[in-house]
């Protein structure tokens, strides 16, 4: 079970966007990630490459966790909202629940859940 103090240490870095570091500090070596229904990935390298490729095409992104944040034992529930300005001028806005699986102060699982529409860029509307 993470402690209250590692847990706010992780919502502040995905809130500053550091999603990578994330990755790298909260992570275990060889944790799960799935999206949805989709096949889960293995391990924390693989998982710092996946965030890197989204990064790399992200030209803002504002990540926000909405309160309060769900703890029993060492399961966690995280409910995020993300808004994406792509490079190609496209947004994407997210809303998902992030359910992980602690192994002490690190994050042995994680699956998202959210709806798969969400993920389709769309060209936002200008007033």
């Amino acid at each position: 079970m993470p402690s209250k103090e590692t847990l706010e240490r992780f919502i502040a870095h995905v809130e500053a966007n550091q999603h990578i570091e994330a990755v790298e500090a909260f992570y275990t070596e060889d944790s799960t990630m799935q999206e949805n229904g989709e096949p889960p990935r293995f391990g924390r390298d693989a998982h710092i490459a996946n965030e890197r490729r989204v990064m790399a095409r992200v030209k803002s992104l504002k990540s926000k966790c909405v309160r309060p944040v769900f703890v029993e034992g060492d399961k966690v529930a995280i409910r995020w909202i993300f808004h994406f300005e792509w490079l190609d001028g496209t947004v994407t806005h997210m809303e998902e629940i992030a359910y992980q699986r602690w192994e002490g102060e690190h994050i042995a699982e994680e699956k998202f859940f959210y709806d798969p529409a969400q993920r389709v860029p769309v060209v936002e509307e200008k007033y």
